[in-house]
Protein backbone atom coordinates (compact mmCIF):
# COMPACT_ATOMS: atom_id res chain seq x y z
CA UNK A 1 0.00 0.00 0.00
CA UNK A 2 1.20 3.45 -1.12
CA UNK A 3 0.33 6.32 1.57
CA UNK A 4 1.11 9.74 0.86
CA UNK A 5 1.89 12.18 3.90
CA UNK A 6 1.18 15.78 2.16
CA UNK A 7 1.60 18.99 3.20
CA UNK A 8 3.41 18.13 6.22
CA UNK A 9 6.10 20.17 8.34
CA UNK A 10 9.17 17.79 8.18
CA UNK A 11 11.59 17.48 10.72
CA UNK A 12 14.01 14.52 9.10
CA UNK A 13 16.31 13.75 12.11
CA UNK A 14 19.52 15.10 11.52
CA UNK A 15 18.84 18.51 12.91
CA UNK A 16 18.27 20.52 9.97
CA UNK A 17 15.60 23.26 10.05
CA UNK A 18 11.73 22.43 8.99
CA UNK A 19 10.74 22.31 5.66
CA UNK A 20 7.63 21.51 3.86
CA UNK A 21 7.35 18.10 2.10
CA UNK A 22 5.00 15.52 0.45
CA UNK A 23 6.78 12.14 1.85
CA UNK A 24 5.41 8.61 0.26
CA UNK A 25 5.03 5.21 1.87
CA UNK A 26 5.53 2.41 -0.20
CA UNK A 27 4.96 -0.62 2.08
CA UNK A 28 7.58 -0.84 4.70
CA UNK A 29 9.83 1.62 3.01
CA UNK A 30 9.69 5.78 2.53
CA UNK A 31 10.09 5.85 -1.34
CA UNK A 32 9.79 9.85 -2.05
CA UNK A 33 10.73 12.84 0.54
CA UNK A 34 10.05 15.66 -2.26
CA UNK A 35 8.84 19.66 -1.80
CA UNK A 36 5.34 19.97 -1.25
CA UNK A 37 2.87 19.82 -3.84
CA UNK A 38 4.96 17.42 -6.27
CA UNK A 39 2.97 14.38 -5.65
CA UNK A 40 -0.80 14.09 -5.93
CA UNK A 41 -3.56 11.61 -5.13
CA UNK A 42 -2.82 9.42 -7.89
CA UNK A 43 0.81 8.58 -7.18
CA UNK A 44 -0.85 6.82 -3.63
CA UNK A 45 -3.46 4.43 -2.37
CA UNK A 46 -4.10 6.72 0.86
CA UNK A 47 -3.71 10.46 0.94
CA UNK A 48 -3.01 12.55 4.73
CA UNK A 49 -3.55 16.24 4.53
CA UNK A 50 -0.39 16.62 6.99
CA UNK A 51 -0.98 20.11 7.50
CA UNK A 52 0.15 22.14 10.33
CA UNK A 53 1.73 18.94 11.88
CA UNK A 54 5.20 17.42 11.95
CA UNK A 55 6.80 14.74 10.13
CA UNK A 56 9.64 13.13 12.09
CA UNK A 57 11.27 9.68 12.27
CA UNK A 58 9.81 7.32 14.40
CA UNK A 59 11.60 8.07 18.28
CA UNK A 60 14.11 5.55 19.53
CA UNK A 61 13.74 4.42 23.26
CA UNK A 62 17.45 3.44 24.52
CA UNK A 63 16.47 2.46 27.70
CA UNK A 64 13.84 0.03 27.45
CA UNK A 65 12.27 -2.67 29.42
CA UNK A 66 10.17 -4.48 27.29
CA UNK A 67 11.48 -8.00 26.94
CA UNK A 68 8.85 -9.41 27.95
CA UNK A 69 6.32 -7.09 27.84
CA UNK A 70 6.51 -6.85 23.74
CA UNK A 71 5.33 -10.78 23.83
CA UNK A 72 2.88 -10.66 26.91
CA UNK A 73 1.15 -6.98 26.18
CA UNK A 74 1.11 -7.47 22.40
CA UNK A 75 -0.46 -4.29 21.71
CA UNK A 76 2.08 -2.30 23.17
CA UNK A 77 0.05 0.91 23.55
CA UNK A 78 2.79 2.85 26.26
CA UNK A 79 5.36 2.97 23.61
CA UNK A 80 3.20 3.06 20.39
CA UNK A 81 1.36 5.58 21.88
CA UNK A 82 3.67 8.34 22.47
CA UNK A 83 5.86 7.89 19.39
CA UNK A 84 8.12 5.17 19.67
CA UNK A 85 8.86 2.90 16.92
CA UNK A 86 12.26 1.27 18.53
CA UNK A 87 13.03 -0.16 21.52
CA UNK A 88 16.67 -1.44 23.07
CA UNK A 89 15.99 -3.79 25.38
CA UNK A 90 18.74 -6.09 27.37
CA UNK A 91 18.92 -3.07 29.77
CA UNK A 92 20.67 -3.23 33.01
CA UNK A 93 23.12 -6.91 33.25
CA UNK A 94 19.17 -8.49 33.41
CA UNK A 95 17.64 -9.91 30.58
CA UNK A 96 15.86 -13.36 29.63
CA UNK A 97 18.70 -14.48 26.76
CA UNK A 98 21.00 -16.08 26.75
CA UNK A 99 19.92 -18.67 29.70
CA UNK A 100 19.79 -21.89 31.22
CA UNK A 101 16.90 -23.41 32.38
CA UNK A 102 18.32 -22.69 36.18
CA UNK A 103 19.46 -18.69 35.25
CA UNK A 104 16.26 -18.60 33.80
CA UNK A 105 14.20 -19.37 36.73
CA UNK A 106 16.47 -16.57 38.61
CA UNK A 107 16.05 -14.09 36.40
CA UNK A 108 12.66 -14.18 36.04
CA UNK A 109 11.97 -13.96 39.86
CA UNK A 110 14.87 -11.53 40.33
CA UNK A 111 13.40 -8.94 37.78
CA UNK A 112 9.61 -9.82 38.19
CA UNK A 113 9.15 -6.03 39.66
CA UNK A 114 10.22 -4.95 36.43
CA UNK A 115 8.78 -7.16 33.64
CA UNK A 116 6.32 -9.28 35.87
CA UNK A 117 6.38 -13.80 35.55
CA UNK A 118 3.46 -14.95 34.30
CA UNK A 119 3.32 -18.38 35.07
CA UNK A 120 1.72 -19.84 31.87
CA UNK A 121 4.04 -18.19 29.60
CA UNK A 122 6.02 -20.13 26.75
CA UNK A 123 9.85 -19.31 27.73
CA UNK A 124 10.88 -21.53 24.28
CA UNK A 125 14.32 -19.80 23.82
CA UNK A 126 17.58 -19.84 25.45
CA UNK A 127 19.87 -17.88 23.29
CA UNK A 128 19.97 -15.27 21.92
CA UNK A 129 19.55 -15.82 18.27
CA UNK A 130 15.75 -17.84 19.56
CA UNK A 131 14.84 -14.65 21.59
CA UNK A 132 15.53 -12.66 18.46
CA UNK A 133 13.41 -15.05 16.14
CA UNK A 134 10.47 -15.01 18.72
CA UNK A 135 10.33 -11.29 18.76
CA UNK A 136 10.93 -11.91 14.96
CA UNK A 137 7.67 -14.86 14.23
CA UNK A 138 6.21 -13.75 10.78
CA UNK A 139 2.91 -15.35 11.88
CA UNK A 140 0.57 -12.97 13.47
CA UNK A 141 0.82 -14.62 17.24
CA UNK A 142 4.39 -13.81 17.30
CA UNK A 143 4.56 -10.09 15.50
CA UNK A 144 5.91 -7.16 17.76
CA UNK A 145 4.50 -3.65 17.90
CA UNK A 146 7.64 -1.93 17.75
CA UNK A 147 11.27 -2.79 16.27
CA UNK A 148 13.56 -3.62 18.61
CA UNK A 149 17.45 -4.57 19.47
CA UNK A 150 19.09 -6.50 22.06
CA UNK A 151 22.01 -5.64 24.87
CA UNK A 152 23.80 -9.18 25.63
CA UNK A 153 23.14 -8.46 29.87
CA UNK A 154 26.41 -9.23 31.69
CA UNK A 155 24.72 -9.76 35.11
CA UNK A 156 22.84 -12.78 33.58
CA UNK A 157 25.80 -13.96 31.49
CA UNK A 158 27.75 -14.25 35.16
CA UNK A 159 25.19 -15.56 36.41
CA UNK A 160 24.85 -18.68 34.14
CA UNK A 161 28.70 -19.29 34.64
CA UNK A 162 29.24 -18.58 38.02
CA UNK A 163 26.14 -18.48 39.55
CA UNK A 164 24.31 -15.46 41.45
CA UNK A 165 27.08 -15.47 44.23
CA UNK A 166 29.78 -12.95 44.88
CA UNK A 167 33.36 -13.67 43.56
CA UNK A 168 36.05 -13.31 41.00
CA UNK A 169 36.15 -15.62 38.08
CA UNK A 170 38.83 -18.25 37.58
CA UNK A 171 40.64 -17.89 34.62
CA UNK A 172 38.57 -20.13 32.30
CA UNK A 173 34.96 -18.81 33.97
CA UNK A 174 36.68 -15.95 32.71
CA UNK A 175 37.03 -16.84 29.20
CA UNK A 176 33.92 -18.68 29.55
CA UNK A 177 32.09 -15.50 29.81
CA UNK A 178 33.83 -13.91 27.33
CA UNK A 179 32.79 -16.90 24.85
CA UNK A 180 29.54 -16.68 25.69
CA UNK A 181 29.04 -12.72 24.91
CA UNK A 182 30.90 -13.48 21.74
CA UNK A 183 28.36 -15.57 20.84
CA UNK A 184 25.72 -13.04 21.83
CA UNK A 185 27.10 -10.45 19.93
CA UNK A 186 27.11 -13.00 16.57
CA UNK A 187 23.78 -13.93 16.92
CA UNK A 188 22.66 -10.31 16.29
CA UNK A 189 23.45 -8.89 19.70
CA UNK A 190 24.39 -4.24 19.53
CA UNK A 191 26.10 -4.41 22.76
CA UNK A 192 26.54 -5.41 26.39
CA UNK A 193 24.91 -3.77 29.41
CA UNK A 194 25.46 -4.21 32.75
CA UNK A 195 23.57 -3.63 36.24
CA UNK A 196 26.40 -2.70 38.34
CA UNK A 197 24.32 -2.07 41.12
CA UNK A 198 22.29 -5.01 40.81
CA UNK A 199 23.31 -9.12 41.53
CA UNK A 200 25.06 -10.59 40.45
CA UNK A 201 26.51 -7.94 37.85
CA UNK A 202 27.54 -5.70 40.87
CA UNK A 203 30.45 -8.41 42.05
CA UNK A 204 31.95 -7.74 38.85
CA UNK A 205 35.57 -5.98 39.10
CA UNK A 206 36.67 -3.21 36.57
CA UNK A 207 39.17 -6.29 34.73
CA UNK A 208 36.20 -9.03 34.70
CA UNK A 209 33.89 -5.91 32.76
CA UNK A 210 37.53 -5.50 30.47
CA UNK A 211 38.03 -8.86 29.23
CA UNK A 212 34.24 -8.35 28.08
CA UNK A 213 34.57 -5.16 27.00
CA UNK A 214 37.52 -6.38 24.69
CA UNK A 215 34.87 -8.81 23.24
CA UNK A 216 31.95 -6.29 22.11
CA UNK A 217 34.18 -3.38 21.18
CA UNK A 218 36.13 -6.40 18.52
CA UNK A 219 32.95 -6.61 16.87
CA UNK A 220 31.63 -3.36 16.39
CA UNK A 221 29.18 -3.31 19.57
CA UNK A 222 29.21 -0.95 22.54
CA UNK A 223 28.84 -1.09 26.38
CA UNK A 224 25.91 0.62 28.51
CA UNK A 225 26.35 0.26 32.01
CA UNK A 226 24.46 1.15 34.84
CA UNK A 227 27.03 1.82 36.88
CA UNK A 228 28.05 1.57 40.38
CA UNK A 229 26.61 4.75 41.90
CA UNK A 230 24.36 7.66 40.79
CA UNK A 231 24.65 8.76 44.48
CA UNK A 232 27.71 8.92 46.71
CA UNK A 233 30.80 8.39 44.25
CA UNK A 234 28.83 8.98 41.43
CA UNK A 235 31.96 10.67 39.81
CA UNK A 236 34.24 8.05 40.39
CA UNK A 237 31.14 5.44 39.56
CA UNK A 238 31.55 7.46 36.09
CA UNK A 239 35.12 7.81 35.72
CA UNK A 240 35.31 4.11 35.66
CA UNK A 241 33.02 3.62 32.98
CA UNK A 242 34.87 5.93 30.84
CA UNK A 243 38.02 4.66 31.98
CA UNK A 244 37.00 1.01 30.89
CA UNK A 245 36.28 2.40 27.04
CA UNK A 246 39.32 4.37 26.64
CA UNK A 247 41.27 1.13 27.41
CA UNK A 248 39.61 -1.39 25.85
CA UNK A 249 38.45 0.98 22.88
CA UNK A 250 34.90 -0.11 23.38
CA UNK A 251 31.82 2.68 22.47
CA UNK A 252 30.65 3.67 25.58
CA UNK A 253 26.91 4.29 26.33
CA UNK A 254 25.49 5.61 29.33
CA UNK A 255 22.47 4.58 30.47
CA UNK A 256 20.19 7.07 32.48
CA UNK A 257 22.80 9.04 32.98
CA UNK A 258 21.60 11.29 35.91
CA UNK A 259 23.35 12.80 39.27
CA UNK A 260 20.49 11.99 41.90
CA UNK A 261 20.88 12.23 46.04
CA UNK A 262 21.39 14.99 47.99
CA UNK A 263 25.37 14.78 47.66
CA UNK A 264 24.78 15.92 43.64
CA UNK A 265 22.43 18.83 43.96
CA UNK A 266 23.97 21.44 40.91
CA UNK A 267 26.57 18.94 40.16
CA UNK A 268 25.84 17.61 36.31
CA UNK A 269 28.49 20.44 35.22
CA UNK A 270 31.38 18.22 36.37
CA UNK A 271 29.83 14.99 34.85
CA UNK A 272 29.54 16.79 31.69
CA UNK A 273 33.03 18.00 32.35
CA UNK A 274 34.10 14.83 32.39
CA UNK A 275 32.37 13.29 29.07
CA UNK A 276 33.71 16.65 27.27
CA UNK A 277 37.67 15.75 28.37
CA UNK A 278 37.43 12.20 27.10
CA UNK A 279 35.81 12.73 24.23
CA UNK A 280 38.26 15.41 23.13
CA UNK A 281 40.73 12.58 23.56
CA UNK A 282 38.63 10.28 21.30
CA UNK A 283 36.69 8.24 23.52
CA UNK A 284 33.61 7.21 22.05
CA UNK A 285 30.74 8.22 24.22
CA UNK A 286 26.95 8.76 24.26
CA UNK A 287 24.46 8.93 26.92
CA UNK A 288 20.18 8.53 27.33
CA UNK A 289 18.29 10.31 29.83
CA UNK A 290 14.75 10.32 30.90
CA UNK A 291 12.85 13.75 31.75
CA UNK A 292 11.62 13.23 35.29
CA UNK A 293 13.24 13.63 38.92
CA UNK A 294 12.47 10.15 39.90
CA UNK A 295 14.06 6.86 39.24
CA UNK A 296 12.12 3.42 39.24
CA UNK A 297 13.92 0.38 40.60
CA UNK A 298 13.14 -2.51 42.59
CA UNK A 299 12.85 -2.51 46.38
CA UNK A 300 14.90 -4.92 46.43
CA UNK A 301 17.84 -3.07 45.20
CA UNK A 302 18.22 -0.95 48.32
CA UNK A 303 19.72 -3.93 49.62
CA UNK A 304 23.18 -4.42 50.24
CA UNK A 305 25.17 -6.66 47.43
CA UNK A 306 26.35 -9.14 50.01
CA UNK A 307 22.77 -9.59 51.61
CA UNK A 308 21.40 -10.39 47.68
CA UNK A 309 24.34 -12.74 47.22
CA UNK A 310 23.07 -16.22 45.81
CA UNK A 311 19.45 -15.25 44.68
CA UNK A 312 16.05 -15.49 45.99
CA UNK A 313 16.15 -17.98 48.68
CA UNK A 314 19.56 -16.91 50.17
CA UNK A 315 18.28 -13.29 50.18
CA UNK A 316 15.09 -14.00 51.82
CA UNK A 317 16.90 -16.21 54.65
CA UNK A 318 19.13 -13.52 55.56
CA UNK A 319 16.06 -10.92 56.18
CA UNK A 320 14.72 -14.21 58.57
CA UNK A 321 18.24 -14.63 60.79
CA UNK A 322 17.74 -11.97 63.42
CA UNK A 323 22.00 -11.20 63.60
CA UNK A 324 22.18 -11.03 59.69
CA UNK A 325 19.35 -9.06 59.11
CA UNK A 326 20.51 -6.86 61.97
CA UNK A 327 23.84 -6.36 59.71
CA UNK A 328 21.47 -5.54 56.95
CA UNK A 329 19.73 -2.91 59.22
CA UNK A 330 22.74 -0.83 59.85
CA UNK A 331 24.23 -1.02 56.65
CA UNK A 332 20.55 0.69 55.09
CA UNK A 333 20.15 3.04 57.99
CA UNK A 334 23.53 4.06 59.31
CA UNK A 335 26.64 3.17 56.21
CA UNK A 336 24.90 3.51 53.28
CA UNK A 337 24.46 0.19 51.29
CA UNK A 338 25.91 0.06 47.63
CA UNK A 339 22.24 -1.39 46.52
CA UNK A 340 21.32 2.39 47.36
CA UNK A 341 24.39 3.88 45.40
CA UNK A 342 25.81 4.13 48.41
CA UNK A 343 23.70 6.59 50.48
CA UNK A 344 21.76 5.84 53.43
CA UNK A 345 18.16 5.06 52.39
CA UNK A 346 15.65 7.82 52.80
CA UNK A 347 12.19 6.12 53.90
CA UNK A 348 10.01 9.08 52.58
CA UNK A 349 11.70 8.91 49.27
CA UNK A 350 10.90 5.20 48.66
CA UNK A 351 7.08 4.96 47.14
CA UNK A 352 5.75 1.25 46.43
CA UNK A 353 4.68 1.07 42.80
CA UNK A 354 3.49 -2.35 42.03
CA UNK A 355 3.31 -5.61 43.95
CA UNK A 356 3.73 -9.23 42.73
CA UNK A 357 0.95 -10.58 46.29
CA UNK A 358 -2.40 -9.38 45.93
CA UNK A 359 -2.07 -8.98 49.89
CA UNK A 360 -0.10 -6.18 49.53
CA UNK A 361 -1.71 -4.14 47.28
CA UNK A 362 -3.15 -1.46 49.58
CA UNK A 363 0.39 0.08 50.25
CA UNK A 364 1.23 0.71 46.42
CA UNK A 365 0.95 4.52 46.28
CA UNK A 366 2.67 5.18 50.03
CA UNK A 367 5.74 5.82 50.82
CA UNK A 368 8.17 3.02 53.02
CA UNK A 369 7.55 6.16 56.09
CA UNK A 370 3.70 6.37 55.20
CA UNK A 371 3.37 2.57 55.77
CA UNK A 372 5.86 2.81 59.04
CA UNK A 373 3.33 5.67 60.69
CA UNK A 374 -0.16 3.38 59.58
CA UNK A 375 1.38 0.30 60.98
CA UNK A 376 3.52 1.58 64.12
CA UNK A 377 6.26 0.06 63.08
CA UNK A 378 9.97 0.60 62.31
CA UNK A 379 10.91 1.96 58.55
CA UNK A 380 12.96 -1.16 58.62
CA UNK A 381 10.84 -3.80 59.69
CA UNK A 382 8.35 -2.84 56.96
CA UNK A 383 10.78 -2.32 54.36
CA UNK A 384 11.89 -6.31 55.47
CA UNK A 385 8.38 -7.46 55.77
CA UNK A 386 7.12 -6.28 52.72
CA UNK A 387 10.33 -7.71 50.78
CA UNK A 388 9.89 -11.42 52.85
CA UNK A 389 6.08 -11.16 51.81
CA UNK A 390 6.35 -10.05 48.01
CA UNK A 391 9.34 -12.19 47.61
CA UNK A 392 11.83 -9.47 46.35
CA UNK A 393 9.04 -8.64 43.81
CA UNK A 394 7.96 -5.33 44.61
CA UNK A 395 8.63 -2.02 43.06
CA UNK A 396 9.04 1.30 43.71
CA UNK A 397 9.69 5.06 42.78
CA UNK A 398 12.61 6.07 44.65
CA UNK A 399 12.29 10.34 44.82
CA UNK A 400 15.44 11.60 44.50
CA UNK A 401 16.38 13.86 41.18
CA UNK A 402 17.25 17.63 41.02
CA UNK A 403 15.72 19.85 37.33
CA UNK A 404 18.54 21.69 36.92
CA UNK A 405 20.76 18.05 36.48
CA UNK A 406 17.88 16.46 34.39
CA UNK A 407 18.31 20.08 31.84
CA UNK A 408 22.03 20.08 32.13
CA UNK A 409 22.45 16.85 31.14
CA UNK A 410 19.39 16.85 28.43
CA UNK A 411 21.38 19.58 26.75
CA UNK A 412 24.77 17.51 26.00
CA UNK A 413 25.82 16.83 22.35
CA UNK A 414 25.90 13.39 23.41
CA UNK A 415 22.41 13.26 24.83
CA UNK A 416 19.54 10.43 23.65
CA UNK A 417 16.06 9.65 24.83
CA UNK A 418 15.37 6.43 26.91
CA UNK A 419 12.17 5.93 29.11
CA UNK A 420 13.51 3.34 31.67
CA UNK A 421 9.89 2.58 31.26
CA UNK A 422 8.46 -0.28 33.70
CA UNK A 423 5.16 -1.40 32.16
CA UNK A 424 3.87 -3.36 35.22
CA UNK A 425 2.40 -2.84 38.76
CA UNK A 426 -0.05 -0.98 39.94
CA UNK A 427 1.25 2.57 39.79
CA UNK A 428 3.99 2.46 37.40
CA UNK A 429 6.60 5.45 36.80
CA UNK A 430 4.65 7.51 34.33
CA UNK A 431 8.29 7.60 32.02
CA UNK A 432 6.85 4.58 30.25
CA UNK A 433 3.93 6.77 28.88
CA UNK A 434 5.36 10.24 28.67
CA UNK A 435 8.80 10.44 27.87
CA UNK A 436 8.75 11.24 24.11
CA UNK A 437 5.57 13.51 24.29
CA UNK A 438 7.83 15.32 27.43
CA UNK A 439 10.55 16.28 25.92
CA UNK A 440 8.61 17.47 22.74
CA UNK A 441 5.70 19.21 24.70
CA UNK A 442 7.60 20.44 27.88
CA UNK A 443 10.99 21.18 27.46
CA UNK A 444 11.45 21.73 24.07
CA UNK A 445 8.37 23.93 23.47
CA UNK A 446 6.98 24.87 26.57
CA UNK A 447 10.71 25.99 27.77
CA UNK A 448 12.60 26.35 24.70
CA UNK A 449 15.55 24.16 26.04
CA UNK A 450 16.44 22.94 22.65
CA UNK A 451 14.73 23.54 19.39
CA UNK A 452 12.07 21.07 17.76
CA UNK A 453 14.51 20.09 15.38
CA UNK A 454 17.47 19.83 17.57
CA UNK A 455 15.19 17.60 20.09
CA UNK A 456 14.06 14.97 17.28
CA UNK A 457 17.37 14.55 16.35
CA UNK A 458 17.89 13.48 19.81
CA UNK A 459 15.16 11.03 19.72
CA UNK A 460 15.77 9.91 16.68
CA UNK A 461 18.97 10.29 14.20
CA UNK A 462 21.60 10.09 17.11
CA UNK A 463 20.40 6.96 18.36
CA UNK A 464 20.02 5.45 15.17
CA UNK A 465 23.65 6.05 14.40
CA UNK A 466 24.74 4.77 18.26
CA UNK A 467 23.08 1.72 17.57
CA UNK A 468 24.52 1.74 13.70
CA UNK A 469 21.13 1.16 11.92
CA UNK A 470 21.38 0.14 8.40
CA UNK A 471 18.00 2.09 7.53
CA UNK A 472 15.73 3.92 10.32
CA UNK A 473 16.20 7.09 12.16
CA UNK A 474 16.00 9.48 9.22
CA UNK A 475 13.40 10.50 6.98
CA UNK A 476 15.15 9.64 4.00
CA UNK A 477 14.81 7.92 1.17
CA UNK A 478 15.30 4.36 0.86
CA UNK A 479 14.46 4.35 4.91
CA UNK A 480 12.14 2.09 7.04
CA UNK A 481 9.05 3.85 6.72
CA UNK A 482 9.15 4.39 10.88
CA UNK A 483 7.66 7.34 11.27
CA UNK A 484 5.35 10.34 13.45
CA UNK A 485 2.98 12.89 12.62
CA UNK A 486 2.15 14.95 15.58
CA UNK A 487 0.78 18.20 16.11
CA UNK A 488 4.04 20.29 17.54
CA UNK A 489 1.06 22.95 19.56
CA UNK A 490 -0.52 20.42 21.55
CA UNK A 491 1.72 17.55 21.85
CA UNK A 492 1.98 16.98 25.35
CA UNK A 493 2.41 14.00 27.99
CA UNK A 494 -0.46 13.48 30.06
CA UNK A 495 0.53 10.47 32.08
CA UNK A 496 1.15 11.80 35.87
CA UNK A 497 2.63 9.97 39.31
CA UNK A 498 -0.90 9.64 40.13
CA UNK A 499 -2.41 8.15 36.96
CA UNK A 500 0.67 6.97 35.01
CA UNK A 501 -1.16 4.68 32.34
CA UNK A 502 -2.18 7.67 30.04
CA UNK A 503 -1.47 8.09 26.61
CA UNK A 504 0.57 11.07 24.82
CA UNK A 505 -2.05 14.90 23.55
CA UNK A 506 -0.93 15.51 20.26
CA UNK A 507 0.18 12.50 18.41
CA UNK A 508 -1.54 12.06 15.40
CA UNK A 509 -0.34 8.96 13.03
CA UNK A 510 3.00 6.35 14.15
CA UNK A 511 3.79 3.88 11.19
CA UNK A 512 5.97 1.38 12.01
CA UNK A 513 7.39 -0.37 9.17
CA UNK A 514 5.04 1.49 6.67
CA UNK A 515 1.82 0.16 8.58
CA UNK A 516 -0.22 2.60 10.74
CA UNK A 517 -0.12 1.52 14.25
CA UNK A 518 -2.10 4.94 15.09
CA UNK A 519 -4.27 5.98 12.73
CA UNK A 520 -6.00 9.14 13.36
CA UNK A 521 -5.04 9.45 17.70
CA UNK A 522 -6.48 5.79 17.69
CA UNK A 523 -4.43 2.48 17.93
CA UNK A 524 -5.12 -0.13 15.08
CA UNK A 525 -4.10 -3.28 16.70
CA UNK A 526 -1.60 -3.78 14.11
CA UNK A 527 2.13 -4.90 15.05
CA UNK A 528 4.65 -4.78 12.55
CA UNK A 529 7.94 -4.68 14.45
CA UNK A 530 10.90 -6.64 13.84
CA UNK A 531 13.74 -7.62 15.81
CA UNK A 532 17.14 -5.52 14.76
CA UNK A 533 20.13 -7.41 14.74
CA UNK A 534 23.71 -6.60 14.65
CA UNK A 535 25.39 -8.35 11.16
CA UNK A 536 28.87 -9.04 10.01
CA UNK A 537 29.11 -5.34 8.62
CA UNK A 538 29.00 -3.81 11.73
CA UNK A 539 25.61 -2.33 10.83
CA UNK A 540 21.97 -3.22 12.43
CA UNK A 541 18.94 -4.40 10.36
CA UNK A 542 16.49 -6.59 10.32
CA UNK A 543 16.59 -10.06 8.73
CA UNK A 544 14.42 -12.96 8.03
CA UNK A 545 16.70 -14.79 9.64
CA UNK A 546 19.25 -14.98 12.61
CA UNK A 547 22.06 -16.20 10.55
CA UNK A 548 21.72 -14.50 7.57
CA UNK A 549 24.53 -11.98 7.29
CA UNK A 550 26.07 -12.45 10.22
CA UNK A 551 29.20 -13.58 11.32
Amino acid sequence: MKTLISNAILVDGTGAGRRTADVLLDGPVIAAVVDAGSLTAADADRVIDATGLVLSPGFIDMHAHSDLQLLVNRDHYAKLSQGVTTELLGQDGLSYAPVDDATLAGVREKIAGWNDNPADFDWNWRTVAEYLDRLDTADEAGRIATNAAYLVPQGTVRAMVMGFAEGDPTPEQQQQMQDVVRTAMEEGAVGMSSGLTYTPGMYAQTEELAGLCRVVGELGGFYAPHHRSYGKGALGAYAEMIGLSRDTRCALHLSHATMNFAENKGRAGELLDLIDEALEQGVDITLDTYPYLPGATTLSAILPSWASSGGTEATLARLADPETRARIREAVEIYGSDGCHGVVAEWDTLEISGVQNPALAGYVGQTIKDIAAETGEEPFDVFAQILTEDRLGTGILQHVGHEENVQAIMKHRTHTGGSDGLLVGAKPHPRAWGTFPRYLGHYSRDLGLLSLEEMVHHLSGRPAARLKLHNRGLVREGFAADVVLFDPETIRDTATFENPRQAAGGIRFVFVNGTAAIDGGQPTGARAGRALRRHSDGLTRETGSNREGQQ
